[in-house]
């Protein structure tokens, strides 16, 4: 049996700069981190004397003759794309809900590639799996989704990922030590809305015209340069929180379904709590809500924000 862990992502900064669409004409940033929650793949060899012989276990169970007949589009893709015919049993299981604006489905795609390659016997680099689940969510299931995902699942860390106009991905761990990033960390919180999301429902909104949403994505790309500027430095970080307001307030002007009124009164709670900013961690519409809170001003937001899990 190969089991392969893959982290979940929060993205903090440069989110929609990371589109083909937008990136491949003007370049493109993120600053994320992957976190300490994970989603497990479990691959192994299915004996003969089954009915069928591939089964696939996630939230539903499916017993199929060849990758073919699979309903999940991800898996069967992948089956394809690496051209197997082995019998196999393949179970997902993640620490948080699918559909959370946590990378999941990106996690889910570096895993299985990961696995089957594995279960084959090879190693394959970071930027194998960053290209192939790129590939295969982009071309083959034709999500509408960015890039930035796929290299946090692959790589894992705090990150500054650059994405040029030619198409080349850089990633550039953020040179702060264990202190200075518990620093960070001890002043996010991360609520769930209870709001399950597509990400490529939310972003067919906006992405068909990224040039309309110009002047939002430069700054958006601009504010990677200031926030690793202050988490790399030795200042106050709060004003990593003020940042973060201001993003979200653009990222809300990308369209309408980037949030609604439940997570709008979600955030403005959390505000009057003392959160000096935040955003969803995905592409919006619901999922994860991170906020930035002093330490002091924690247990109010948390008073405040109960009706979240």
């Amino acid at each position: 049996m190969i089991i392969a862990r893959t982290p979940y992502r929060i993205s903090f900064f440069g989110g929609g700069t990371d589109y083909p669409a937008w990136y491949k004409e003007h370049g493109g940033q993120v600053l994320s981190t992957t976190i300490d929650k994970y989603l497990y793949i479990t691959c192994r060899y299915l004996p003969p004397f089954f009915e069928h012989r591939l089964r696939l276990v996630y939230s539903k169970i499916e017993l199929c003759q060849n990758a073919d007949e699979l309903l999940h589009p991800t898996a069967r893709s992948i089956l394809r794309f690496l051209n197997y015919h082995q019998d196999l049993e393949i179970h997902y299981d993640g620490d948080l809900p699918a559909r959370s604006g946590m990378g999941s489905s990106s996690a889910f795609t570096v895993g299985l590639l990961n696995v089957l390659h594995a279960y084959e016997g090879k190693t394959i680099s970071c930027q194998q799996l960053v290209e192939e689940s790129i590939y295969v969510e982009q071309v083959l299931v034709q999500e509408k989704v960015g890039s930035q995902d796929q290299v946090s699942a692959a790589y894992g860390g705090f990150n500054t990922i650059r994405f040029s106009p030619e198409g080349n991905i850089v990633v550039d761990p953020l040179p702060i030590d264990s202190a200075r990033a518990g620093s960070v960390t001890n002043k996010l919180m991360l609520f769930f809305t209870g709001i399950p999301r597509t990400a490529s429902e939310v972003a067919e909104t906006y992405v068909h015209d990224l040039r309309s949403r110009a002047r939002q994505l430069h700054r958006m790309s601009r504010m990677v340069d200031e926030a690793k500027t202050l988490v790399c430095s030795d200042g106050e970080l709060d004003d990593f929180g003020e940042l973060l307001h201001e993003s979200w307030i653009l990222k809300r002007s990308l369209s309408p379904a980037v949030s609604n009124t439940r997570v709008d009164e979600a955030y403005t709670a959390a505000r009057e709590g003392g959160a000096l900013g935040g955003k969803l961690t995905g592409a919006g519409g619901g999922g994860m809500l991170l906020l930035y809170v002093p330490e002091d001003r924690q247990a109010i937001v948390r008073t405040k924000l109960a009706s979240l899990v």
